[in-house]
């Protein structure tokens, strides 16, 4: 317990000191909602839901998992690359406990990303649906689906081998998924085999169950896929993070 503790504090002080990560992390999706937001805006879907209804949640979904992604994996193979990691091996911490440290910190940066994307999107310029009990509704989705994209950054950062290494890793499986899961445009869409493929995909779930009841239209009922998908992807990739976790770079 008092390893974690360390950890966790470590971690929060390492988040906090690399600005220039954080402030990427939380800049980059949402220039993607300013721009889209300003060239669409007052523009509706054929289904006749706001376009930015649709576009902030995609983002902001994709946003949160980009930045448990690339924040764990790059901090994994920093660790293992200066010993740090080993260093801790040598304790009683066991790796749940390095990893819990790390996920806690993610949650936090998630949280505060859909508190800054929705504020935005709030904006007279913008015009986002939102109700309190749909911002509410979107919390369990947003933690399910940070901590499945918690356990990829895991796996990233264990095959992983250098920072350059995490960034093309992560690269392709972040950017075509943004565009597979719906995103940026709306899987009604696209073709029935695309749409098919994208329920393999977290992001897809995600996108689908933040989606659903910002505005308020659809109530906790239509979270029950949603959350089942995330959770299933959480479970299942979460052990097979821990199972194949490294503590040092035996190459």
């Amino acid at each position: 317990m008092i390893g974690y503790r360390v950890l966790l504090k470590a971690h929060c002080r390492a988040a906090l000191r690399d600005r220039t990560t954080l402030f990427f992390t939380f800049i980059f999706p949402l220039i993607f909602i300013i721009v889209f937001g300003l060239l669409n805006g007052g523009k509706s879907l054929p289904d006749g839901r706001k376009y930015i209804d649709y576009i902030a949640p995609g983002v902001m979904s994709w946003g949160i998992g980009n930045g448990a992604v690339f924040g764990v994996a790059y901090t994994l193979v920093i660790w293992r690359r200066s010993d740090v990691l080993r260093l801790v091996r040598m304790t009683p911490t066991p790796a749940l406990s390095v990893l819990l440290s790390r996920l806690v910190v993610v949650l936090g940066v998630g949280f505060a990303q859909a508190v800054l994307f929705l504020g935005v999107a709030l904006l007279p310029p913008f015009g986002l649906s939102l109700t309190a009990s749909g911002a509410l509704l979107s919390v369990p989705v947003l933690l399910l689906g940070a901590a499945a994209f918690f356990a990829i950054g895991v796996l990233v950062g264990t095959v992983a081998k250098s920072p350059d290494a995490v960034a093309a890793i992560a690269n392709c499986l972040m950017v075509p998924m943004a565009f597979l899961s719906g995103s940026f445009f709306p899987m009604s869409e696209s073709p029935r085999w695309l749409q098919l493929v994208s329920h393999m995909l977290p992001l897809r779930y995600m996108n689908e169950g933040v989606t659903s009841v910002l505005a308020g239209t659809h109530g906790i009922g239509s979270l029950a896929l949603p959350c089942a998908g995330l959770a299933v992807f959480a479970v299942v990739l979460g052990g097979l993070a821990l199972k194949t976790f490294s503590w040092g770079d035996e190459t």
